[in-house]
């Protein structure tokens, strides 16, 4: 915890489970980024546009982009049952 946190200047966040977090990213993919600071284009809907504007963009580094698509091979291919 840091200090931020222990002095309530922090607001709290709303803790999920990866299905919960699935479940909203999937209904509403601009909104779950626009709540964590990312911003994209008003009507930009293509997944790889998205990805590629964020990167190009600065707003994800490229070695984060990588972990993340590892992380998504493992999920999808079913290892992380």
């Amino acid at each position: 915890m840091s200090i931020f946190d222990s002095l309530g200047s922090q607001p709290k966040q709303q803790q999920m489970s990866p299905g919960q977090a699935l479940q909203q990213l999937k209904a509403n993919p601009a909104q779950v980024l626009k709540d964590r600071g990312i911003s994209i284009p008003v009507g930009m809907t293509n997944p790889q546009q998205i990805v590629q504007h964020l990167v190009q963009s600065g707003q994800v580094p490229q070695s984060r982009l990588a972990q993340a698509m590892q992380m998504a091979q493992r999920f999808v291919g079913g290892s992380a049952r």
